[in-house]
């Protein structure tokens, strides 16, 4: 008996039987043989203490009151303290089916009484040995598994990042010192322009795009007037680094409705809320790996600013409705013609998002400060549209360039673009001359408001009406008239909402009067 007791020194048996006699006899055999012993008169006892002591073993009567063997054996395994503790019966019952019900609630082998001792203690031996193989193997494979995974993470992170460094040749490779990765047609689709010109403004306005352009990780905001380029700054940015072949996912931050910016930002899951019958990826899962444009952002609501900031802070998205975060690696090009630092004083924007938007900032200047770019812009839109029209490109006068060098510009390159591409319809082929350029001249504000002569399709000069829609309607026309179109500068001027114009302009004319898009 010497082998079986050193095996077995440490292992601890819990004796559960309401006949003190056998309690007497088990607890003196098995220490007797090494083993540490517990003993207690009955089920629940035995319940609450096994879970508290959690032995190698416990050894079961069948027959006992209130809640028999069977029972009590059943609730040890429901029990995760408890489930994987070895259980033997010991009952005067030698059924079949006592036998059946005892490996049905549990046990792992049944002995009848009366005992033999050696019997006993083969038995309480042979299982203790099974239990402690099984959790040696079981922790083994735990082991392994974990092991497992560590190394598969370790591939695919290795591999992630042979793909990163191949990416990143790649775009070395095609960068060439140019000013983006663009090809030529992808650079006439999305305005590329807007680049020309000789100014000291702008050749120092491409440097910085050239140097940010290497940082992929770098977040940038962009800021000027509405019509300066924003967009195409940002993409320019976007195909120029090495996320170029991955995707740019422009947002207008105003045009999103405010209870639905952060389904449509991060995503939802099906049934996150009335009308959500399938999962939907959001922009930031549309954009991985690539770059998210946010433009208008000084226009994003504090509720969304606060869950935009924290995602920018750990690259984690929740979708609505979820509580599973996803990965993203997004860069942020930002876009605004507002007053940032004034927002902030006044409490409309958070600071510490705009210090994670502004990594690197770049600032267009309005077209009337490099005046001497309008020649060379106004010769390449020429050339792209009449290219784009199928007609023979036109000249254009001296006197028609220095009436555009005298315009003060309120829309910017997208104004310049707009009345070039009109005065080459109206040209009909002949050279560009002034009578074909339409210029919006401010008229001297007299003793009451007058309506702008803007073209045809406007109502005519003249008092403003006493119908307070109608009257709105007019000044709406003449915001957007000044400002060549744009909804962010009209609403500034007048001092209300974009969403108002947006809704008026649905109303003026069955949606007649246009808005030029925003960059």
């Amino acid at each position: 008996m010497t082998e079986p007791q050193a095996i077995a020194q440490a292992d601890q048996i819990l004796i559960v039987d309401d006949t003190p006699a056998n309690l007497d006899v088990l607890c003196q055999l098995l220490e007797g043989e090494g083993y540490r012993v517990l003993a207690v008169p009955n089920g629940e006892v035995a319940i609450r203490l096994a879970a508290e002591v959690r032995p190698d073993l416990i050894l079961l009567d069948v027959v006992m009151p209130e809640i028999d063997g069977f029972e009590t054996c059943r609730q040890l395994k429901q029990s995760a303290a408890t489930s994987a503790v070895p259980v033997i019966f010991i009952s005067a019952r030698d059924e079949v089916d006592s036998l059946v019900q005892g490996f049905k609630a549990g046990g792992v082998d049944y002995i009848t009484k009366p005992f033999r001792a050696d019997e006993v203690i083969i038995r309480v031996g042979t299982h203790l040995k099974i239990n402690r193989l099984t959790r040696q193997l079981t922790d083994k494979n735990e082991q392994l598994s974990r092991r497992s995974t560590e190394l598969t993470e370790a591939l695919e992170a290795l591999q992630g990042e042979m793909h990163r460094r191949q990416k990143a040749e790649d775009a070395l490779q095609m960068v060439d010192g140019q000013l983006s990765a663009m090809s030529d047609r992808e650079a006439e689709r999305w305005g590329v322009a807007g680049f020309v010109g000789e100014s000291r403004t702008l050749i120092k306005i491409l440097q910085g795009i050239r140097r940010v352009q290497n940082f992929g990780s770098v977040n940038v905001l962009i800021t000027g007037e509405s019509g300066t380029g924003k967009e195409l700054v940002a993409r320019a940015i976007h195909f120029g680094s090495t996320r170029a072949r991955q995707p740019f996912i422009p947002v207008n931050c105003v045009a999103i409705p405010e209870e639905l910016a952060e389904s449509m930002l991060f995503g939802h899951v099906r049934g996150a809320f009335t009308g959500a019958t399938m999962d939907r990826k959001g922009y930031f899962e549309l954009a991985d790996g690539g770059t998210l444009f946010l433009d208008e952002i000084g226009d994003m609501p504090a509720s969304l600013q606060a869950k935009l900031l924290r995602v920018l802070e750990d690259g984690r998205v929740t979708p609505l409705g979820s509580t599973r975060e996803k990965k993203v690696d997004v860069r942020i090009v930002a876009a605004t013609n507002a007053n940032l630092t004034a927002q902030i004083a006044a409490g409309a924007f958070r600071q510490d998002l705009y210090f994670r938007l502004a990594q690197y900032d770049v600032e267009l200047p309005p077209l009337r400060e490099r005046r001497s770019d309008v020649a060379l812009l106004a010769t390449h839109f020429i050339r792209l549209f009449a290219k784009e029209m199928g007609v023979a490109e036109p000249a254009i006068t001296p006197e028609a360039l220095e009436s555009l060098g005298a315009y003060d510009f309120p829309g910017n390159v997208r104004e310049l673009k707009n009345i070039i591409e009109r005065s080459l319809i109206e040209s009909e082929g002949e050279p560009i001359a002034s009578r074909h350029l339409h210029l919006l001249q401010k008229k001297v504000a007299g003793p009451r408001i007058r309506e702008p002569a803007i073209d045809s399709s406007t109502e005519p000069a003249g008092d403003l009406p006493l119908n307070l829609e109608e009257a709105e309607a007019i000044l709406i026309r003449r915001a957007l008239a000044e400002t060549g179109g744009n909804i962010a500068e009209a609403a500034r001027r007048m001092g209300i909402n974009r969403t108002r114009i947006y809704r008026k302009l649905g109303e003026i004319n069955g949606g007649a009067l246009k808005a030029q898009p925003e960059s």
